[in-house]
């Protein structure tokens, strides 16, 4: 079974970035080995990622991290765990990619659907808001995952789209960690 997972990390009232862009925020030097934690956690559990052409820009420094000699251990485990990891990047702009990806060729909703018919385990994991609305649109999403950093930045991209429908959660995990970040893990109630 595959299920569809959200996670982001997000500050207390809500957004993935500020009003800026920015994002540093979200794993402050304190924090960062609980984040990298919890990543590699989530990471092992995933057989695809669905990202958007600006998370998959991102995420592209993995693609070579592993050639830096600074990269701290945790960070290193994390990228031999990204780089195979199958990808699917859902873009109207970009032609290629690169490494483990490849661009989608249906909608976000074929996709899914497509993924979850294959054999085997592991989550489908959306990274990005945009795809992440669009998909607790379609009904798909299965399970929030949220990092909750204790900042408020006061505007920007939120994690949850506004004005959707309702959707009730069961919380199945929670951790305390470093500097009162909140890992917390909801599972949609069918």
């Amino acid at each position: 079974m595959h299920d569809v997972t959200y996670s982001m990390g997000l500050s207390l009232d809500g957004f993935i970035v500020g009003p800026d862009g920015g994002f540093d925020w979200g794993a402050p030097e304190e924090q960062i080995r609980d984040v990298m934690e919890i990543s590699i956690d989530e990471i092992q559990g995933v057989s695809t990622h669905l990202m958007g052409r600006r998370i998959y820009e991102t995420m592209l420094y993995w693609e070579t991290a592993a050639q830096d000699p600074d990269l701290e251990e945790q960070e290193r485990r994390w990228t031999e765990l990204w780089n195979p990891l199958p990808k699917v990047v859902l873009s109207r702009t970009l032609t290629e990619v690169q490494g483990a990806a490849r661009l989608a060729t249906g909608t976000l909703r074929e996709e899914i659907e497509r993924l979850k018919s294959e054999p085997g385990d592991g989550d489908i994991a959306i990274a990005g808001a945009t795809l992440a609305a669009q998909a607790a649109d379609l009904g798909l999403i299965d399970e929030y995952r949220l990092r909750v950093s204790p900042v408020l930045v006061g505007g920007g991209i939120p994690y949850f789209s506004h004005g959707r429908r309702p959707v009730d959660l069961e919380l199945v995990e929670s951790r305390e960690c470093a500097a009162g970040l909140m890992y917390l893990r909801y599972r949609v109630r069918r």
